[in-house]
């Protein structure tokens, strides 16, 4: 391995390394990647505030009219604990996504959250009478 291979690796591992310490301490990125269903999700972070948009969605959600930057989710941390409003997408109700109350932990390591919500289920964007719960887990992937 080369001098310039070895120092360059050594220097993506250490900034590796202090991503995770930053994550592990309670901080999140102001701007971080997380995994989700298939697609990327972009963590921002402004004091308790939280915020997941798509960063790139998976393919289906596309007919639903999700594109880069819409929100999934918005809420609050607190402690190690997530609660805040959740959206569903739907190819039938193109802009029109149905909000509903999620909650639940933070993984102890900081690199897993996992909420949970119950919401009526529609069919071609009529409410059926029926509910569902929905849980939703974004895993760390990498500093965005």
């Amino acid at each position: 391995m080369s001098f310039l291979k070895f120092m360059w690796a050594r220097a993506f591992s250490l900034a590796g390394i202090v991503g995770l310490v930053t994550v592990a301490s309670g901080e999140a990125f102001a701007d971080s990647c997380w995994n989700h269903n298939g697609s990327l999700m972009r963590l921002q972070a402004q004091g308790n505030q939280r915020w997941l948009s798509y960063e790139v969605p998976r393919n289906v959600l596309r007919n639903a009219g999700v594109q880069r930057g819409t929100l999934l989710f918005s809420g609050v941390k607190n402690g190690n604990w997530y609660s805040g409003t959740a959206r569903v997408f739907s190819k039938f109700c193109p802009g029109s996504p149905l909000e509903y109350f999620v909650e639940g932990p933070v993984r102890g390591d900081q690199l897993q959250v996992t909420v949970t919500g119950t919401r009526e289920v529609y069919n071609r964007c009529r409410p059926t009478g029926q509910y569902t719960t929905d849980t939703l887990v974004f895993t760390y992937s990498h500093q965005c």
